[in-house]
């Protein structure tokens, strides 16, 4: 404290130098259709870095948007997608680590959000490489509660599945994923979605106001919220995103045309 004290009271003699506030780093993202600047969060530290990352290394380059759902997302990054022909399923490429969730409260999945995939798993965390953009749609009073609800039953379930009375259920299903059982893993993923209905041990998430205002003017994807990290978003652009959003796409959401991420660059720091 006394050390404190004498570092305030010789600030005050000198002249006081104000810290700078923290830079802001933004990415161009160029690609067939045209370009879009994302502004990176510096509330999400762990995904900010790791996007800069991978785009120093320029693994984005050459990748698709391989997913795309109008009134939705766009989701791109995996990186089997670069020489994958047309038609081939995408989406379950990614590096051989995962990046710690980061949910805040004042990030939110509305129109033009930037945000990570992910697989279901223990603590919700992100997929290393892959990320989506939120193209959405504009809510009603009504839509928002359902939205709402979507939200705490995915809430319900990320605590079903660490709970240790049903670990072994999770296991079993997990397993059944990777062998790619799919009837096994329908069945299994009923009773855990059961069990999650019924739990009722959390407190309910309830949409701020002041989002709720967003989803009704702007748009977004609201029931993503609290399950997915969002960490930018969409800052020039956007017609862009919607061009992107409403390609032709085949029964596994693929565009029948490349959309292809030509270059991912930082674009500045402010």
């Amino acid at each position: 404290m006394l050390c404190a004290a004498a570092f305030v009271n010789c600030n005050s003699q000198t002249n006081k130098k104000t810290e700078s506030p923290e830079t802001i780093t933004t990415v161009e993202m160029v690609t067939n259709l045209g370009a879009l600047t994302l502004e990176l969060s510096n509330e999400t530290p762990k995904h900010r870095d790791n996007f800069i990352k991978l785009i120093t290394e320029k693994a984005y380059d050459s990748l698709l948007f391989h997913r795309v759902i109008e009134n939705f997302v766009i989701q791109g990054g995996d990186p089997e997608s670069k020489h994958a022909p047309l038609g081939e399923v995408l989406g379950e490429g990614d590096l051989n680590y995962t990046v710690e969730a980061e949910f805040r409260p004042n990030l939110f999945h509305k129109r033009g959000a930037l945000a990570t995939a992910r697989e279901d798993n223990l603590d919700r965390s992100s997929s290393a490489m892959q990320f989506f953009i939120v193209h959405g749609k504009v809510y009603n009073d009504s839509l928002l509660e359902v939205a709402e609800s979507r939200i705490n039953k995915m809430t319900a379930r990320h605590h079903i599945i660490n709970s240790e009375e049903h670990k072994a259920l999770y296991e079993a299903f997990k397993k059944a994923y990777d062998k790619e059982n799919m009837d096994l893993v329908m069945t299994l993923n009923d009773s855990i979605q059961k069990l999650a209905d019924a739990y009722s041990g959390f407190e309910k998430y309830n949409i701020p106001e002041a989002h709720r205002k967003v989803y009704k003017t702007i748009g977004g994807t609201p029931h993503l919220d609290q399950n997915y990290t969002v960490f930018g978003e969409v800052i020039e652009g956007m017609s862009v995103v919607d061009s992107i959003a409403k390609m032709p796409t085949d029964e596994n959401d693929r565009p029948l045309v490349n959309v292809r991420i030509l270059r991912t660059t930082i674009k500045g720091s402010n």
